[in-house]
C-alpha cells in the first residue's frame, strides 16, 4: 500500500501546487489590497448593508466589509471556499475511476491487493492533498497579514479553516463515492456538484422558506461571515456533514469492492 500511496502522491503534486498557489495567491493579494481600498470600503459598507437580500447572500449582514475581518470574509472567504471545494472535487472525482479509464486496473488488480485496501489508500491520498492544500493556503494568508502589518484574528480564523477542511472532506467524499460508479473520469460532474451546492447555499440565505433546509449544503456550516462574525460554528450542519462523509465513504467502498463480483 505504501507504493500505491507514494505513486498517487507523485501524480497529484503538480495539481496540489498549482491550486494552492492560485487560490492562496489570490487570497493573499486580496488581503494586501485592503490597505489601499480601506477608505473606499468605508464608503461602500453602508450601501452594501442596505442591499437586503444581496447583503445576506454574501454575509454582509454579519460583518462590515469596511473592517479587515469583514473584507476577509467577503473576498478571501469566497475565493477559498469555492477554490477549496473545487480542488477537493478535482482530486477525488478522478481517484477511483482513472484506473479503469486509463486501463491500468488490469495490472493493478492482477496483483495480490484487495480492492478495499486500494479504496482506503486512495482516500488517504485525497485527505493528504486536502490537508496540504489548506496548510499552504493558510500560509499565504498569514504572509498577507504579516506584510500588511495587521494582527490575525486567531480563534475565529482557526474555526473557519477547520470548517473549510471539513467542507473539503465532505465534498471530496461525495465525489469519491460518485466516481466509484463510473468507469471513465467525470470531472465535470464533480465540479457541477460543487457549483450546485454553492448556488443552493446562496439561495437558502435569501429565501426565508429555505432557511431551515440550508444545512443540506456543505457550504452552510463553513460560511466565513457567520464564523468570523460570531466566533461560533453551526454544530448541526457540521454533524450532518460528518454523517454525509461517512455515508459517502461507505458507498464508495461497497460499490468499488463489489466490482470484483461483476
Amino acid at each position: 500500500m505504501r507504493h500505491i500511496y507514494r505513486h498517487e502522491m507523485r501524480q497529484y503534486w503538480k495539481t496540489l501546487l498549482l491550486w494552492s498557489i492560485c487560490v492562496g495567491g489570490m487570497g493573499m493579494a486580496c488581503i494586501l489590497l485592503y490597505s489601499g481600498m480601506q477608505e473606499e470600503m468605508a464608503g461602500m459598507a453602508e450601501s452594501f448593508a442596505a442591499m437586503g437580500a444581496f447583503s445576506a447572500a454574501f454575509g454582509m449582514d454579519h460583518l462590515s466589509i469596511a473592517t479587515l475581518k469583514g473584507f476577509y470574509a467577503s473576498e478571501v472567504g469566497t475565493i477559498h471556499e469555492l477554490g477549496g471545494a473545487m480542488f477537493a472535487a478535482v482530486v477525488s472525482m478522478t481517484m477511483l475511476s482513472k484506473e479503469e479509464d486509463g486501463h491500468t486496473s488490469e495490472f493493478l488488480f492482477s496483483l495480490p491487493i484487495a480492492r478495499g485496501k486500494v479504496v482506503w489508500t486512495k482516500w488517504c491520498v485525497v485527505c493528504t492533498n486536502l490537508l496540504l492544500f489548506h496548510v499552504l493556503c493558510v500560509g499565504f494568508y498569514g504572509l498577507g497579514f504579516l506584510l500588511l502589518g495587521e494582527g490575525i484574528p486567531g480563534k475565529e480564523l482557526l474555526l473557519y479553516h477547520v470548517m473549510q477542511l471539513l467542507l473539503g472532506l465532505e465534498m471530496a467524499g461525495i465525489c469519491f463515492a460518485v466516481s466509484a460508479f463510473f468507469r471513465q473520469n467525470r470531472l465535470g460532474v464533480g465540479l457541477g456538484l460543487v457549483l450546485l451546492f454553492y448556488a443552493y447555499d446562496l439561495v437558502s440565505r435569501v429565501a426565508p422558506e429555505m432557511e431551515k433546509l440550508s444545512i443540506l449544503s456543505p457550504f452552510s456550516y463553513a460560511n466565513a461571515s457567520k464564523i468570523l462574525g460570531t466566533g461560533e460554528i453551526a454544530a448541526g450542519g457540521a454533524l450532518l456533514g460528518v454523517g454525509a462523509l461517512v455515508l459517502a465513504l461507505g458507498t464508495a467502498y461497497v460499490k468499488y469492492t463489489g466490482k470484483d463480483q461483476m
